[in-house]
């Protein structure tokens, strides 16, 4: 099977197995629901398969995960990579000193953290999200890994929102963007 062809395969199979679950978690959202891929072994393998053949012979030193889907996919491919394993938490959840990011919601703010010693200077990292909608996270954890000396290699999500214009705002700040599969206006 051809690379493309695999890839295509990958995606619809992935694209088949994730659960919509509508007006949640308020009336109007359809709700990107991953825990179906995560409870199939075969599924889960086929999944973490799917970013080690993406990245296997990119040079990347950090993986760094999202809070808290990221973790998932992230610890599993961490492995397959032989690349340190960095987590990006929400605000209060780190122990030890941090640099932080606010960053906005539809409803509000957030903020993202990172401890001040998990990149140095000139290391290629992997952002790793579950799913990509307004940006807003990835954007925010982009900023804390640039702030550090981080190079982003590329930011990498299961799932892309491409209606809410996230993998958009990351194309333009400079960041590559990969999704193993698309969800639009549905």
């Amino acid at each position: 099977m051809q690379k493309a062809d695999q890839s295509k395969y990958f995606s619809d199979y992935i694209h088949t197995r994730v659960r919509t679950i509508s007006d949640w978690p308020v009336p109007g959202v359809q709700f990107r629901d991953i825990t179906p891929l995560l409870q199939n072994p075969a599924t889960f393998r086929r999944l973490v398969d799917c970013f080690v053949h993406r990245y296997y012979d990119h040079d990347i030193d950090v993986l760094a995960c999202i809070d808290a889907r990221g973790f998932i996919i992230g610890g599993a491919l961490a492995y397959e990579l032989s690349t340190s394993l960095v987590p990006i938490r929400k605000r209060g959840k780190l122990p030890f000193e941090t640099v932080c990011e606010s960053y906005q919601l539809e409803y509000g703010s957030a903020e993202v953290e990172l401890h001040k010693d998990a990149i140095s200077a000139g290391q290629k990292v992997l952002l790793l999200d579950d799913l990509i909608a307004t940006g807003g996270t990835m954007l925010a954890a982009a900023a804390l890994i640039t702030r550090l000396g981080g190079t982003i290699q590329e930011a990498a999500a299961i799932i892309d929102l491409p209606d809410l214009n996230g993998s958009s705002k990351l194309r333009e700040a400079g960041i590559d963007v990969f999704s193993i599969c698309e969800f639009e206006g549905e």
